[in-house]
C-alpha cells in the first residue's frame, strides 16, 4: 500500500518522516527518556548515578518513537535511524533484568518494587508500547533484537499474570492489544491467552480507587457488562481496541456484541463533531451522554488516535462502512488539527472553540500548538500513526480489494490492485484503475447523497449507497469513476447537546470548518457572529496548501452588550450584515494564537 505523496494524507506522511519523527527523537533525548536507560546500563557497584528523569511512564515515549521508526523503515526501506536503533537495543538488553522485567522508573527509583502499584506506575502500559515497537521494527526491517527483548517481557507477563499467576491488571489499558499483536507476529499462543486474562480480569474493582474511582481505570464493570463509554477516554478506547483484537482472534461473539454496544455509546452520544473524545479536563474523561461543551472540550489527541485504532478493528470485524467513516472523521479533523504545518508543534487537547482573550499557556488548554509536553504521549503517538497510515487505507481478501480511506495512491491485494487518482477531500471525483480480476469495494460516505458511478471493463454489483460500499466486479484494466457531491452543508447537534443548541457547524465533504479571528475585521469578534442558514455558501479555491478550499458565509455581527447582563430587548439584537470566511478546522492556529469557533449561532 502506498499513499500519493502529493495528496493530503500522503504529504502528511512525508512530513512525519522529514520532521515529526526527528523531532520526537530529539525530544526523547532532550527530556531524558533515553538517558534513563543509559543511567541504568552504566551503573557501577554503587548503583546508578543521578535520578530518573520525566514522568514515570517516560519509557513509553521512547517506545512509541521506535514504533514510528519501525513503520517508516517498512514504508521506505530507509536506514536513517540504524545507529540509534543499535544503541537503544543494546541499552534495553543491558538494563533488562534476568527475569525479563524492564522499566526504568521502577528499576531506577530507590524503594520501588515491580508491579507494586499497578494503579499508576504504567508498567504494563509501557510494556505494551515496547511490544508494539518490537512488532513494527520486526515487520519493517526484520530487526530481531527488539523482538527478543519484547518476548522476554511478554514471557514474564505470562509467568507472573498467567493462569497460575497473580490476577493483576494495569491502571492504563494498552498491553491487551499489544499482546495480541505480538501473538500475531510470533504465533505464541500464551501471549494471546495472557491478553484474554487481562481482559477477563478487568472490571472487578481490584485496583485501588485513587482520586477518580474505578471507572477512571476501566475497572468498574467487566467488559461484557459495560454499556456506556466512561472514565479516562484514552484508557477506555485502548481497552476497547484490545477487546476487539481478541474477538478477531478467538471469535467470541459476546466480546463483539459488547463492543458494538460500547461503540454506540461513545460515537452516538459522546463524540465531538471533529471526531474528538473526552469532554472533561479534570480526569481526561468522557462526560455524561451529550455533555459536549465546545470551548471546554478536552478531546485529547491520543483519544482520537485510539478511537481510529478501535474503529479500524471494528471495521475488520464487521466490514461496516460506519467504522471507516469515523476513522476518516477523526483523521481529517481532530487528528489533523493536532499538528501544525511544520510537523513539530502539537495540541494535546483540541477545543472546538477558543474564546477571545483566552491565555492558554498550559499544555492541556493551549491557545497555540506547543513543541513538546511534560506528559508527551501525543507527539510520538502521532508519529507512529502517520508512519503506518498507508496500512489503514485499504484491505484485501480472496474476493478482491476494499478501499476505506478515499485517498490517492496504489493499493494491492491478492487478486486485485488499484491506482486511485483523486483530489479528495477537496474534490469528490475518484478515478480507480484496476489490475487483475476480482471485486472492488469503495466506501461511499453517509453524507454523499446523489453519488454517481461510471465504469468501463467492469460490472456494478451494488449502486453507490451513502454509508455503504460501492461494489464492482472488475476485469484487468477496468476503470471505476465515483463522483461524490461536495457542496458545503450545515450540521446541527442533537438538542440534548445544550452547549451548542441554536448553533450549526459547517462541513464540506468530511472536513469540518471553523471561523478564525485572523479572517475577521479588527473590530469584529468571533463571538459576535451569527450565521444566515438560508444563505448560499460560496467556495474560494487556491488560497494555499493548508487551506485549499475556503468557504464564504453570510450572516451578521451583533453588537456587544453594555454590561455583562442586560434586559432582554429584541430590538437591540439587530446586527450588521457581514460576509465572513471559514477555513478547515485542522488548519486553525497556523497564523498565531487567536479566537476560533466551529459552532456558530444562527439568525
Amino acid at each position: 500500500m502506498r499513499l500519493d505523496p502529493a495528496s493530503l494524507l500522503g504529504g502528511w506522511q512525508e512530513l512525519n518522516a522529514a520532521a515529526t519523527i526527528p523531532h520526537c527523537v530529539d525530544n526523547v533525548e532532550r527530556t531524558g527518556a533515553i538517558a534513563n536507560f543509559r543511567r541504568l546500563a552504566e551503573a557501577g557497584p554503587d548503583g546508578p548515578q543521578g535520578t530518573f528523569q520525566g514522568p514515570w511512564f517516560a519509557d513509553s515515549d521512547l517506545y512509541k518513537t521506535l514504533e514510528a521508526i519501525g513503520w517508516e523503515a517498512g514504508r521506505t526501506g530507509g536506514d536513517r535511524w540504524a545507529g540509534l536503533l543499535s544503541e537503544v537495543a543494546g541499552l534495553l538488553e543491558r538494563v533488562q533484568a534476568s527475569d525479563g522485567y524492564l522499566n526504568t522508573y521502577v528499576q531506577g527509583t530507590p524503594g520501588k518494587e515491580p508491579f507494586a502499584n499497578p494503579e499508576y506506575t504504567h508498567e504494563l502500559y509501557c510494556a505494551g508500547h515496547l511490544l508494539q515497537a518490537a512488532v513494527a521494527l520486526h515487520r519493517g526491517s526484520g530487526d530481531e533484537r527488539f523482538l527478543t527483548v519484547a518476548r522476554r517481557v511478554a514471557d514474564l507477563v505470562v509467568r507472573s499474570f498467567g493462569e497460575d499467576g497473580e490476577p493483576l491488571i494495569d491502571g492504563h489499558a494498552e498491553v491487551e492489544t499489544a499482546l495480541v499483536e505480538l501473538y500475531r507476529e510470533t504465533g505464541e499462543e500464551s501471549y494471546l491467552r495472557a491478553a484474554e486474562l487481562q481482559v477477563e480480569r478487568r472490571g472487578h474493582r481490584t485496583l485501588a480507587l485513587g482520586r477518580f474511582g474505578s471507572q477512571y481505570y476501566q475497572d468498574h464493570l467487566p467488559v461484557r457488562e459495560a454499556t456506556e463509554a466512561i472514565g479516562h477516554s484514552v484508557r477506555q478506547l485502548y481497552l476497547a481496541a484490545g477487546v476487539t483484537d481478541l474477538y478477531l482472534e478467538n471469535g467470541d461473539e459476546t466480546l463483539l456484541h459488547a463492543m458494538e454496544r460500547l461503540w454506540d455509546s461513545a460515537f452516538g452520544t459522546k463524540m465531538y463533531v471533529i471526531g474528538g473524545h473526552g469532554s472533561r479536563h479534570r480526569d481526561e474523561s468522557y462526560g455524561d451522554p451529550y455533555e459536549l461543551p465546545a470551548d471546554r472540550a478536552y478531546a485529547e489527541t491520543c483519544a482520537s488516535i485510539a478511537a481510529l485504532q478501535w474503529c479500524w478493528r471494528m471495521l475488520l470485524a464487521t466490514g461496516q462502512a460506519r467504522y471507516a467513516e469515523e476513522m476518516e472523521r477523526a483523521l481529517l479533523n481532530a487528528i489533523a488539527a493536532s499538528m501544525d504545518h511544520t510537523g513539530a508543534a502539537f495540541f494535546y487537547s483540541n477545543p472546538l472553540q477558543l474564546r477571545t482573550g483566552h491565555d492558554g499557556s498550559s499544555e492541556d488548554a493551549p491557545s497555540e500548538r506547543l513543541p513538546w509536553f511534560g506528559c508527551a504521549c501525543c507527539p510520538p503517538n502521532l508519529a507512529r500513526l502517520l508512519a503506518s497510515l498507508h496500512g489503514y487505507a485499504a484491505t484485501s481478501d480472496a474476493s478482491g480489494l476494499q478501499l476505506h480511506l478515499l485517498t490517492p495512491g496504489a493499493f494491492s491485494g491478492a487478486t486485485l490492485s488499484a491506482v486511485v487518482e483523486t483530489g479528495y477531500p477537496w474534490d469528490g471525483d475518484l478515478r480507480v484503475t484496476v489490475s487483475g480480476h476480482g471485486e472492488l469495494a469503495v466506501r461511499v460516505p453517509s453524507w454523499a447523497e446523489g453519488a454517481t458511478v461510471a465504469v468501463t471493463g467492469a460490472r456494478v454489483l451494488s449502486e453507490p449507497t451513502p454509508g455503504a460500499y460501492l461494489r464492482v466486479s472488475c476485469e484487468d484494466g477496468a476503470t471505476v469513476r465515483l463522483t461524490l457531491p461536495m457542496a458545503p452543508r450545515l450540521v446541527r447537534a442533537d438538542e440534548r447537546v445544550d452547549a451548542v443548541r441554536g448553533c450549526v457547524a459547517v462541513m464540506r465533504g468530511p472536513v469540518v470548518y471553523c471561523v478564525e479571528q485572523a479572517d475577521l475585521p479588527d473590530d469584529i469578534l468571533v463571538e459576535q457572529l451569527r450565521l444566515d442558514a438560508s444563505a448560499a455558501i460560496t467556495e474560494e479555491r487556491g488560497q494555499d496548501d493548508i487551506t485549499p478550499v475556503r468557504l464564504r458565509l453570510s450572516g451578521e455581527a451583533r453588537p456587544h452588550e453594555t454590561s455583562l447582563y442586560a434586559p432582554y430587548d429584541p430590538a437591540s439584537l439587530a446586527g450588521t450584515p457581514l460576509t465572513f470566511t471559514a477555513i478547515p478546522y485542522h488548519a486553525w492556529a497556523n497564523r498565531g494564537p487567536g479566537a476560533m469557533r466551529i459552532w456558530i449561532p444562527v439568525l
